[in-house]
């Protein structure tokens, strides 16, 4: 076990934690017939018309203990493509006795444009993504036109995408996207953006979603960067 997460505790994900095994295969039609290879994760959940919270990213899953356990009636999926961290966080949710949570080890831009169905998120949640700064590796970063299309489909009316960023390069990729995606005077505009406003779970003054990320790099002094993009209905 890499990171020292566990500390030799041994991790017991049952109940809580998915991967891709766990998963039916990718059927052969998924590219004349996406709607084949959708896989609802909200019946994952006890009670599955909950409203429904994706987590890109969940690192060791400091937001989602956090929000899922002051709102229970919403079900919140992370996902978690380290597998060390995807154990830690699982392991954890499942101590903390929070049934509302699931955390998959997974790409998550896969899992999106492949198995999510439309517009069944509330809210799409991206908390410090990795910024990938050097040129040749940008085409690995999550904010893609490519991602915010199918972010756009994955979302409800009236849903929203949240994005916190420390990283000023990073921001700068993201705003040019944004100008895309947001800019009322655009034809074909698919977002409104709005000011991100802090989560209830910001714990500490000056907080804005209370991850460990967040709180690591606010010891750093790091300064952030976060926007809010909505759905129209």
């Amino acid at each position: 076990m890499s990171f020292g997460l566990a500390r030799g505790r041994q991790l017991d994900v049952t109940g809580v934690g998915l991967t891709l095994d766990d998963l039916p295969p990718l059927p052969d039609s998924v590219l004349e017939d996406p709607p084949s290879a959708w896989i609802d994760p909200r019946a994952w959940f006890p009670c599955p018309d909950h409203p429904f919270e994706l987590e890109i990213g969940s690192g060791k899953g400091a937001f989602l203990v956090q929000t899922a356990g002051e709102r229970p009636g919403v079900n919140y999926l992370g996902i978690e493509y380290a597998h060390e961290f995807y154990e830690y966080t699982a392991d954890r949710i499942r101590r903390h006795a929070l049934t509302n949570i699931r955390v998959l080890n997974a790409d998550a831009s896969a899992f999106v444009q492949f198995r999510v169905p439309s517009a069944i998120v509330d809210v799409l949640h991206l908390y410090f993504p990795d910024p990938w700064p050097k040129s040749r590796h940008h085409k690995r970063r999550m904010i893609q036109d490519s991602f915010l299309e199918q972010a756009h489909r994955i979302i409800r009316p009236g849903g929203e995408l949240r994005i916190v960023t420390d990283h000023p390069d990073y921001w700068a990729w993201m705003e040019a996207h944004f100008d895309r995606w947001c800019a009322p005077d655009r034809q074909g505009a698919r977002f409104d953006r709005e000011p991100f406003t802090e989560a209830h779970t910001a714990g500490e003054s000056g907080e804005l979603v209370g991850s460990n990320f967040e709180r690591k790099y606010r010891r750093e002094g790091r300064p952030f960067h976060a926007a809010v993009l909505r759905k129209p209905m």
